[in-house]
């Protein structure tokens, strides 16, 4: 009995330093889409970016992070999970160095680009090593928590951190700090994760590269179409590529015997819906996210790190709420919260709409508090609906397409509304110069356009989770508890 004892507390305790390991790879990887953001003017005047150019800072990572989750998923699943992780911690601690030792523009880019790629392959096998490591029941719930919270929580933990490196040093540090976290992930890997041998088979790259190259020239377009016109021939031109390249896609894998995405695992009512979901909650998370961080700076002024530290009740509120449902959600199943979640969210980014020149953070607190409690509602059952009934050895796949619906949503997303806010302040410039005439027109309406653009935007975003409610309550039909994953094929390998 004393044997078993220690056994099982030894295998707890292994598993505990694995869901460690896990966890501060996927922070690391979400703190990355924006711990930049706070450091952009700096870099800007550091390596003279022009303003355009700039975006590509952010959208170098953004892009190639979500066009090829889906390849790093199904790489996970044909060659092991964990020679993959280790892999794709290691491209990732590579290309922060480059980025912080980075002397012109096309360099950071470039280390910027291969970050993505690092993070695609780290990310969904990080969930589908979850998913192996930990039983069915409270202890896998428990860590499915702790990742939820560490995807809900990366986006606004990157902000304060990034503001504290960049007044504390220099804007190269936001990549620094990834070397030695990624250097300890990456000596602890062979020790703590699970290593079984990946069920083999071959990669998709037709359809990656087709599905990233559509998504991408969708992005591009809908970026540069507010300042080029919606009719522009290159606005055009990119919209008609991205859209004959998913079209080229959706045949690609068609065809595949081994295709990307296979058409029939979308069929499941309760994980399609789920990943929509996430998309669309994924498009109102960064609106929050981008557009109060310009609110904070521009209008309250706020400093770096003070805009920074304005976001804590995000983390709190969401490393709070997973505690709480690790503990509740096997008794009271993940319709309930999967349902609560995207409507506190939109709650959240609608109450921000309200903010105005003369608000002050006791008006930002409120909503940041509303916002990250819809979070951790969201991700936590999300991520479990994600994941329950699927075969051990589409587990990756299962993981890099929740993934990528966050990363799709989040890009697509804040593409469309970047647009809808740009829109709103030029319409709202033009209102004052009809009453002022254009060469009146002060800084007061400058700054009165620039937060009718901000309120337009979130009320869009917050529409985009409303969206997400309404879904979650005719499309997901979750059982009281979820089920286990179904095992593997007989003659099919499980993914380290």
């Amino acid at each position: 009995m004393s044997d078993m004892t220690s056994n099982d507390r030894t295998a707890r305790e292994r598993r505990g330093f694995a869901l460690a390991v896990i966890a501060a790879a996927q922070l690391m990887v979400m703190l990355d889409l924006t711990i930049v953001n706070v450091a952009l003017p700096s870099i800007q005047g550091n390596l003279h970016f022009s303003t355009t150019n700039l975006t590509w800072v952010i959208d170098a990572y953004v892009l190639v992070f979500g066009g090829l989750l889906l390849l790093g998923g199904r790489a996970g699943d044909i060659f092991g999970r964990r020679r993959m992780f280790f892999v794709g911690i290691g491209l990732f601690a590579l290309a922060s160095l480059a980025g912080g030792l980075a002397t012109s523009q096309l360099l950071l880019v470039i280390a910027r680009a291969v970050q993505g790629i690092g993070a695609a392959i780290a990310s969904p096998t990080a969930l589908a090593l979850v998913a192996v490591t930990f039983p069915e029941g409270t202890a896998r719930n428990r860590a499915m928590a702790v990742y939820a919270s560490m995807t809900a929580a990366g986006g606004a933990t990157g902000l304060l951190l990034g503001g504290a490196l960049v007044e504390a040093a220099s804007w190269r540090w936001v990549f620094f700090v990834n070397v030695p976290i990624a250097m300890l992930v990456m000596a602890a890997t062979p020790f703590v994760l699970p290593k079984v041998d990946g069920h083999g088979g071959r990669l998709d790259v037709p359809g990656a590269v087709t599905v990233s190259g559509g998504i991408a020239f969708l992005v591009y377009g809908l970026v540069r179409a507010p300042n080029a016109g919606w009719m522009a021939p290159a606005t055009l031109a990119s919209f008609v590529a991205g859209a004959l390249l998913l079209v080229v896609f959706i045949v690609i894998e068609r065809r595949s015997t081994q295709p990307l995405i296979p058409l029939g695992f979308l069929r499941h009512r309760n994980r399609m819906g789920g990943y929509v979901m996430m998309m669309l909650i994924g498009a109102s998370m960064l609106s929050l996210l981008f557009f109060l961080t310009q609110f904070l700076q521009e209008v309250l002024h706020y400093s770096s790190l003070r805009a920074g530290v304005a976001y804590l009740p995000v983390p709190v509120m969401v490393a709070s709420t997973s505690i709480f449902l690790s503990h509740r959600i096997r008794r009271y199943g993940v319709r309930i919260f999967i349902t609560l979640g995207p409507l506190l969210v939109a709650s959240g980014v609608f109450w921000a709409s309200f903010l105005n020149a003369s608000s002050s953070y006791i008006h930002v607190f409120g909503p940041l508090v509303v916002f990250g409690l819809g979070m951790g509602f969201s991700f936590v059952p999300l991520t479990l609906n994600a994941v329950s009934s699927v075969r051990n050895h589409e587990q990756g796949l299962a993981s890099s397409l929740l993934n990528t619906s966050q990363q799709i949503g989040g890009s697509l997303g804040l593409a469309v509304l970047v647009t809808v806010a740009a829109t709103a302040r030029s319409h709202q410039l033009a209102l004052a110069s009809k009453v002022h005439g254009s060469s009146a027109i002060s800084a007061h309406d400058q700054v009165d356009a620039a937060v009718h653009g901000f309120q337009a935007a979130l009320r869009v975003g917050a529409l985009s989770s409303l969206i997400a409610f309404v879904i979650a309550l005719a499309v997901i039909r979750t059982p009281t508890t979820l089920d286990a994953p179904t095992p593997a094929p007989a003659g099919a390998h499980l993914g380290a």
